[in-house]
């Protein structure tokens, strides 16, 4: 009888060692004093500091950081609108036109869609003048229409799983379609507008493929540089990176789930004191 609880238990342990393992000896070997990235030479933190005096890796981090703060913000911001249209407008002219150009990335290639954005940058330059070269801009764009497939997904799984009949009863008091939206329709799909957020940002700050095809000279973000560096070899100086970045991300990731938490709690309070002041 016990059998099956063991066996599900071994496979959980050896799936958390598979993925956690290589991560945790990463963040050893960032403290390494050797230059061999994988032959120890006592405790040091000075690939901190070569990385902190390290200009080009600082450009490139600080450029992906911007373009993943402005790509998450737009995606999100659209891949809401999106989802919000599917989820709440059923049936218009073209639905299934719209639902298919949304989702289309999420099963493309990203090789596919590195190179049509790239068509389509150089035809724009031919044709309008714009852009007169592939950097900050082009990348941006190209994140976007990638990242926002994510956001619509979660958004309209969201709203799928709520009650219309709460806003419906909105507008049967008399409020307006943007009090419904400000007061109901968003609070409620909050928690998933923010991880809509987070997932885009992760996705723009850690794509090479995209952004391969879009960038241009002198504007080389950090998962392409760290690429780069990695076919020299893995130095410490990137291990001392990749420690920095998995600790900013799991802060995050603790932050929005106690975001996400009280949000939840807060929603479960006010939806029980409704309840109590209409009996």
């Amino acid at each position: 009888m016990n059998h099956r609880p063991v066996f599900l238990v071994t496979v959980l342990c050896f799936g958390f060692a598979f993925f956690y393992i290589p991560i945790l000896s990463m963040i050893v070997y960032s403290f390494n004093g050797s230059r061999l990235a994988t032959v120890w030479g006592g405790f040091s933190t000075k690939w901190y500091g070569e990385l902190f005096n390290n200009r080009q890796i600082m450009r490139a981090a600080l450029l992906s950081l911007k373009i993943a703060l402005v790509s998450a913000t737009f995606a999100t911001i659209l891949g809401t609108m999106a989802g919000i249209a599917l989820a709440r407008f059923r049936v218009f002219r073209g639905r299934t036109l719209f639902s298919g150009l949304v989702t289309a990335p999420l099963v493309m290639p990203e090789v596919i869609t590195g190179i049509a954005s790239l068509m389509l940058f150089i035809l724009m330059a031919r044709w309008i003048g714009w852009p007169s070269q592939r950097g900050f801009a082009t990348v941006t764009l190209a994140h976007i229409t990638f990242s926002m497939v994510f956001v619509t997904t979660i958004v309209q799984s969201r709203l799928a799983q709520t009650d219309a009949s709460v806003e419906e009863a909105a507008i049967d008091l008399g409020s307006r379609p943007w009090q419904v939206m400000r007061d109901i329709t968003l609070p409620i799909i909050s928690p998933a507008i923010l991880s809509g957020w987070l997932l885009a940002f992760t996705i723009s700050l850690d794509d090479v493929v995209i952004t391969n095809f879009t960038t241009g000279p002198g504007n080389t973000t950090l998962p392409i540089l760290i690429w780069s560096k990695v076919k020299l070899g893995v130095t410490p100086d990137i291990n001392a990176l990749a420690t920095i970045t998995v600790t900013i991300v799991g802060i995050g990731v603790i932050v929005a789930g106690i975001l996400l938490q009280r949000a939840d709690k807060r929603r479960d309070r006010d939806a029980r004191m409704a309840y109590r002041e209409n009996l």
